[in-house]
């Protein structure tokens, strides 16, 4: 009765030296975290997906706000509009200064005024892009980063972003400039290439 217990004795034993076998041949830098590379042009691509990835995952940022950067060395250059007066702006900045590799960031985020009209404006322009026409153009307001951005300041509109052709491009401009109380429409969409 006695030799039942030992072989699982045995028999775990075997496995742990297995398993102690298995964690010794991994290689230590599988456990490490991505270091930044040497090579300046392969640092600055690393920073650029970073901080790209910083800004568009910030919690509040909406189809109303543009956030946009540079990266010169290991500076980083902030800009954009933003609807959040000491939010969004603020919480960019933390997110992309806390980035490795980053040595400074200048902050150029221009702050919106509040507007009840620029509210109604944003709202309006919102239905028109992307309900307007049939809906034509509904998919670029899909997901936790909008294609297509709406900025309004004190009743002037740009739309930033990307698009899939010329076609959405021009469609977007019509529609946005369908809408009553808007002072101007300028179109910054880029078409995707």
């Amino acid at each position: 009765m006695e030799e039942v217990p030992m072989k699982n004795n045995r028999k775990r034993f075997v496995e742990l030296v297995v398993l102690a076998g298995l964690v010794a041949v991994i290689p230590r830098q599988a456990f490490a975290k991505p270091a930044k590379p040497s090579n300046p042009a392969v640092a600055g691509n690393y920073l650029e997906r970073q901080v790209r990835r910083a800004l568009v995952t910030q919690p509040f940022y909406t189809v109303f706000d543009n956030l946009e950067f540079k990266v010169v060395g290991h500076r980083i250059e902030l800009y954009g509009q933003v609807t959040q007066p000491g939010v969004l702006k603020s919480d960019a900045e933390n997110a992309v200064k806390h980035i490795e590799g980053v040595e400074s960031v200048t902050d150029n985020i221009q702050v919106l005024p509040l507007s009840p009209i620029d509210d109604q404006i944003r709202r309006a322009e919102y239905r028109a892009v992307f309900r307007g026409n049939g809906g034509e153009l509904s998919g670029y307001s899909m997901g936790a980063n909008p294609s297509i951005h709406i900025i309004v300041n004190n009743g002037h509109v740009t739309l930033e972003g990307v698009v899939d052709g010329e076609m959405d491009k021009t469609v977007a401009n019509m529609l946005a400039n369908q809408v009553p109380g808007v002072f101007s429409v300028t179109n910054n969409l880029r078409v995707e290439s």
